[in-house]
């Protein structure tokens, strides 16, 4: 789920951060650039883990900032497919559930990868997966309502 993804960039420091060390100032540079942020094929980014090696440093004529190459290693939000994820549900919709991780609020399960069979209750606006009893007659309603906890299976 959480992996360290080594990167590579070259991080330009503006002329206010120059008072800082140099570590410092591309340490900010890189969390202000990078945390928060989706990188396709590579995941949400959370946090600097370490900076692993800092190249020479060049000024751009008429620019006044520096640019150093950095070689870092960040902590990305990179779920595989088939992991297990423990989440809690934000909304309920006609077409899937909002579920959020905390951290992230940005996942969307559509109906159409619920266990079957599953219905959506306009009245009580959920869902509702009819669970078959072994052994016995009959079903269980098991109801999926805003703030339970779900257990889910990342199939995208």
């Amino acid at each position: 789920m959480f992996i360290l993804v080594e990167m590579r960039d070259t991080v330009r420091v503006p002329p206010p951060k120059l008072n800082l060390t140099l570590n410092e100032a591309v340490e900010e540079e890189l969390n202000r650039k990078l945390s928060n942020k989706v990188i396709p094929g590579t995941g949400l980014c959370l946090a600097l883990q370490d900076i692993e090696e800092l190249g020479g440093s060049y000024i751009i004529p008429g620019d006044g900032a520096s640019y150093t190459k950095v070689k870092f290693r960040y902590c990305v939000f990179r779920p595989f497919i088939g992991e297990l994820i423990v989440g809690e549900i934000k909304r309920n919709t006609p077409e899937g559930i909002d579920v959020s991780l905390e951290f992230f609020d940005d996942i969307f399960i559509p109906y159409v990868n619920f266990p079957h069979p599953t219905r959506f209750d306009d009245d009580k606006q959920c869902w509702s997966w009819e669970y078959e009893v072994d052994g016995e007659d009959g079903s269980v309603d098991l109801w999926m309502e805003n703030r339970e906890k779900i257990l889910y299976d990342n199939c995208s």
